[in-house]
């Protein structure tokens, strides 16, 4: 009860900035990282900044609709890591690198 009454008193500037700021790095680490783990690990930054926001937001607006995608959205994040670690361990096994550089072995 307390912690609701704290996530209330914020003002959802700062939940918006600080979501933006997570969601930045996660599309910078996208960008610029070679290793495909840490590739997922941002998308992980990302999807994780936007339910920061949806709960922020129906907080504040007093509304669960938020919430509700938020879940959905984290069912979706474990598929994505449970099928993307499964493809990164078998292309390890393949190339002995998980380096994303080298995905395009995977042609021939």
């Amino acid at each position: 009860m307390v912690l609701a009454t704290i996530f209330e008193s914020v003002s959802p500037q700062y939940y918006l900035v600080l979501s933006s700021i997570l969601f930045v790095i996660g599309v910078v680490g996208v960008l610029i990282r070679k290793n495909a783990i840490i590739v997922l690990m941002c998308i992980e930054l990302m999807l994780n900044a936007v339910n920061l926001l949806l709960v922020s937001f129906s907080t504040f607006f007093g509304q669960s609709d938020g919430q509700l995608f938020v879940f959905f959205i984290m069912v979706v994040a474990a598929a994505e890591a449970t099928v993307g670690l499964s493809i990164l361990v078998l292309i390890y096994r393949n190339t002995r690198s998980v380096d994303i550089g080298l995905f395009n072995k995977l042609k021939d």
